[in-house]
């Protein structure tokens, strides 16, 4: 073989393993962004569970305010019925919402605020608000990361064919106001 065919085949070789290299960081991403998202669910099906025993908890101590607790059960299954990270996010702002009114309801009750099964279950939903708060911060990072690297040059020039494509962040979106609005108690 003469010295150009070598250099030529090692120019080919050399480009073929810089997009290898560039293919397997993309999927690497796209899995951790995948694995992220898993996360999520993991934390809202705690949360999904827990719900319900927190609802059977107050009706006992406040039978007469059914609408705020059929507000609660109406987001949770909505939320549970979510696909997509959109979706999701929007249905569980929601049912975040529903659980505000449900703990200032609570504060009208001071039997239901010392009891202790309550204290668990609120203890209980706070610890997994905390983790999931976590788990959407990593998921965003990793979608924000993944979104970057389709994006750069060079992957953008072959990511799309590669079936590459932009990710969906959990936001809050335009539900913002909703869920930092105070809870209203009305009697």
């Amino acid at each position: 073989m003469s010295t150009s065919t070598l250099i030529v085949l090692g120019v080919i070789a050399a480009v073929v393993l810089w997009a290898i290299s560039i293919y397997n960081g993309l999927v690497a991403m796209r899995q951790r962004v995948n694995q992220a998202f898993a996360d999520i669910d993991v934390q809202l099906k705690q949360r999904h569970d827990l719900i319900p025993n927190l609802v059977e908890t107050v009706k006992g101590y406040a039978s007469h305010e059914r609408e705020t607790l059929d507000a609660v059960v109406k987001a949770r299954n909505a939320a549970i019925a979510a696909h997509g990270p959109a979706a999701q996010a929007s249905a569980e702002n929601v049912l975040t919402g529903a659980l505000r009114g449900l703990f200032a309801l609570a504060e009208a009750y001071p039997d239901l605020k010392a009891n202790t099964n309550f204290q668990q279950l609120q203890t209980e939903l706070s610890d997994i608000e905390n983790k999931l708060a976590a788990a959407r911060r990593f998921f965003n990072n990793a979608v924000q990361e993944y979104n970057t690297g389709i994006e750069q040059f060079p992957a953008a020039l072959f990511a799309a064919s590669f079936g590459f494509s932009r990710r969906e962040f959990f936001d809050l979106g335009e539900t913002r106001p909703q869920i930092e609005q105070t809870p209203q108690v009305k009697f």
